[in-house]
């Protein structure tokens, strides 16, 4: 576990594992994922559907993303590393009768145990927050079965997204809290696809995500400026 779990900066896990009393509070501090969440399943449906297929939710946190692909037939595990997270998500599952399985763990400890093992992986928001995201990228395309999808949204880095996404969502609007995001670890598209082969997969989708502070809506979008979806394959094999 600690090779697997080096990846991982624990002032992050702490960051957001204290948000966990008001995760499903939709109008709490997780009210961006709240509002993110159609858009994400939208396109994942879109892109190889989540009907009967095995997947994994890699930072899960406490399970919004997870619950919503459960009810759209998928069979869902959700891991995270902040373990109050967790105990979130499974707790709310279970006051509301949703069959997903969640765990403490990281993509690497999941890799080494289970390679090949899921139709679909995702990964939201979550690789702008580690060490290494490139060696994250590896495995979760270690998990993804030949012929798979991973799916992964971040942030791009550039002058916009610095104005928007920290200066105008963290301080002027209060759209997060501040301190959310750290503008040196957003993640070009360029970076994330050349990851992406090194680890054998094949870039096959980029969507933007678009926001309307007057309405506070996201929506999909083909500038990839700011918040943007990426869906890989793994070759088959």
């Amino acid at each position: 576990m600690t090779g697997a779990s080096s990846n991982a900066d624990p002032g992050e896990l702490r960051k957001f594992a204290e948000q966990a009393e008001g995760w499903w509070d939709p109008t709490g501090p997780a009210k961006p994922l709240h509002d993110l969440n159609p858009v994400r399943l939208r396109y994942l449906i879109d892109h190889g559907g989540l009907a009967g297929r095995r997947v994994l939710d890699v930072g899960c946190g406490g399970g919004i993303l997870a619950e919503a692909m459960a009810a759209h037939g998928a069979t869902v595990l959700g891991v995270d590393l902040a373990p109050a997270l967790v105990d979130t998500a499974r707790a709310h599952a279970q006051q509301n009768g949703v069959s997903v399985a969640y765990r403490v763990a990281s993509a690497e400890q999941l890799a080494a145990e289970a390679p090949g093992g899921f139709d679909l992986v995702t990964c939201m928001e979550m690789l702008e927050h580690v060490p290494d995201p490139a060696a994250t990228m590896a495995a979760l395309a270690a998990l993804v079965r030949p012929g798979g999808d991973l799916v992964v949204s971040t942030l791009n880095r550039n002058l916009r997204s610095y104005l928007v996404a920290i200066v105008g969502a963290e301080y002027l609007l209060g759209v997060l809290p501040r301190g959310t995001h750290e503008y040196l670890k957003f993640i070009r598209p360029s970076e994330l696809a050349r990851w992406g082969r090194a680890a054998g997969l094949e870039l096959r989708d980029l969507a933007g995500i678009g926001y309307q502070p007057l309405t506070r809506a996201f929506a999909r979008s083909r500038r990839t400026t700011v918040n943007y979806l990426a869906h890989f394959r793994r070759a088959d094999s």
